[in-house]
């Protein structure tokens, strides 16, 4: 009787997980001219879920290839021993006036946000939480994620208005949209190199 009831947790455990789900959806890029020569595309992300791994179940965020590198690097810190998903590769090339590129730019990154959600280990990451559920600069979410803000990361992703890099009102905790390392994400690699009109 013992093994039938344990068998019986297992099969309600089962069906519950299978029951869970998270849809990202990559979409809708835009293009933003900084200046003469620096220029870059971001894209909607669009969370809906009913994990509870996150505080919210339906957000809508906008983020720049360079950001996804960054995410990639703190993922790879943070769990050293796991083989990551690669980025769609960059192209110095890259431009959003070429659909091609663009379409299989957006197909890059959703395929790299599908198969990191589908890894538990990585759920719990205050990086990735910050990156798909706030809107804060890549400088304010390395300062959130290691307890350096007035705010905690269930603060930022509650208080996030999906505005544009939006701190949550906390202005004591003011940063440029730079690094803390003073790096400008601008361009792919984490800082701006050579003058090229069509950043990504």
């Amino acid at each position: 009787m013992l093994q039938l009831g344990h068998m019986e947790e297992e099969r309600t455990f089962d069906s519950l997980m299978k029951q869970e789900f998270i849809s990202v959806v990559v979409q809708d890029p835009q293009f933003h001219r900084e200046d003469f020569w620096h220029a870059h595309c971001d894209y909607e992300i669009h969370l809906h879920t009913n994990s509870m791994c996150f505080r919210k179940k339906v957000s809508c965020v906008r983020r720049r290839y360079s950001e996804f590198v960054w995410l990639r690097q703190r993922l790879q810190h943070n769990a050293v021993l796991m083989d990551l998903p690669k980025l769609p590769p960059w192209n110095p090339f890259f431009s959003v006036r070429k659909p091609l590129q663009l379409k299989e730019r957006i197909e890059g990154l959703q395929s790299f946000l599908e198969i990191v959600l589908q890894t538990p280990l990585l759920l719990s990451d205050s990086c990735l939480h910050l990156f798909l559920q706030s809107d804060l600069s890549v400088s304010k979410m390395e300062a959130c994620a290691s307890g350096r803000t007035r705010y905690s990361v269930a603060y930022a992703i509650q208080h996030s208005d999906c505005q544009r890099h939006a701190s949550p009102s906390d202005h004591s905790d003011d940063e440029s949209t730079k690094s803390s390392a003073g790096l400008d994400y601008s361009s792919e690699g984490g800082m701006r190199g050579s003058h090229t009109p069509n950043r990504q």
